[in-house]
């Protein structure tokens, strides 16, 4: 079961006026919903929200929401953090079977980067995705998926086929996906200069322009 515990309250306001309300009572405002239930406006006291978030354990992992003597197990979907102060603003609780079957994203963490020559060559790790969604029962989620980057070299790539997935996690996105390349400093450098080029190009074609446009205005005042 979880390791994590919310204790939850029931916030009698909704909308916006009831989060303020809520804040200013050192409350962060939530929503629970899924299942066959409607949703319900909750709050969690702020000091045990920001603790359980700091875990690392909260967002998109397996907890325990308790309400008085009642507890059930909900999957943390999404948190809000306010842009200026970085507190925690707003939150969403799923509900959830704890042997329910669901899909949730789990973050991708690098490997072996010693291991890698293309790294070791001054390659580049360009990293395409940071996680990748799996479907598996809602009391197995994978705390994280690791990504072996030995013996990958310039112009080489990881794909989802390259993973291994714990028994009974499947990933739901095509095995074929590519979750990160090397790319050597060359074709890096290759590409800027491309870039450059383009924009030089740019320049010169708005200059020719302008050059035409003026030509053409002193030939019609003559």
């Amino acid at each position: 079961m979880a390791d994590i515990v919310l204790n939850v309250e029931v916030r009698e306001r909704t909308g916006t006026g009831g989060a303020r309300v809520a804040r200013r009572e050192g409350l962060v405002p939530g929503v629970l919903y899924g299942g066959d239930k409607d949703p319900v406006a909750i709050a969690v006291k702020m000091n045990e929200f920001r603790k359980a978030l700091y875990t690392g354990k909260l967002l998109g992992h397996l907890v325990t929401l308790k309400y008085g003597s009642e507890t059930q197990p909900v999957i943390a979907k999404a948190v809000d953090m306010h842009p200026v102060t970085d507190v925690p603003w707003h939150f969403d609780l799923y509900r959830v079977d704890a042997h329910q079957q669901i899909k949730i994203n789990v973050p991708l963490h690098f490997s072996h980067h010693d291991e890698a020559p293309g790294l070791k060559r001054g390659g580049t790790l360009n990293i395409a995705f940071h996680d990748v969604q799996v479907s598996c029962a809602a009391d197995h989620i994978p705390e994280e998926l690791v990504v072996d980057l030995t013996g990958i070299d310039i112009g080489g790539s990881v794909r989802v086929s390259d993973l291994t997935f714990p028994a009974n996690v499947t990933p739901t996105v095509p095995a074929d996906t590519v979750l990160a390349t090397i790319a050597g400093a060359s074709s890096q450098a290759d590409e800027d200069e491309a870039a450059d080029a383009a924009v030089v190009e740019g320049a010169v074609a708005e200059d020719a322009a302008a050059a035409a446009e003026a030509a053409t205005e002193e030939g019609g005042e003559a």
